[in-house]
């Protein structure tokens, strides 16, 4: 698991130590990740510096097998790790 944000390596560095994350977070300062998993908005678009809440599940393949659009993000984990339980069995 791990994340991508538009941020230096510094300030998710920062971000990760502060929140205490289990996990890396990626910069992806170029936008080239955002626009390939469509996490970027449209210019217009209100918040548009930043990348929307998006998550993936990935198989072992690398075939994305869940979309998720982050709205609850204290429960998001459960629901992503009862998919991943769910396409194990």
């Amino acid at each position: 698991m791990f994340g991508v944000s538009n941020d230096t390596p510094a300030d998710n560095k920062a971000f990760r130590d502060k929140n205490d994350f289990p996990f890396a977070l990626l910069s992806d300062t170029d936008r080239s990740v955002g626009t390939a998993y469509e996490t970027t908005r449209d210019p217009g678009e209100k918040f548009a510096d930043f990348p929307k809440r998006i998550s993936y599940l990935i198989n072992p393949d690398g075939v994305i097998t869940h979309h998720y659009e982050v709205t609850d993000p204290g429960g998001h984990a459960g629901v992503v790790l009862a998919d991943l339980e769910a396409a194990q069995r």
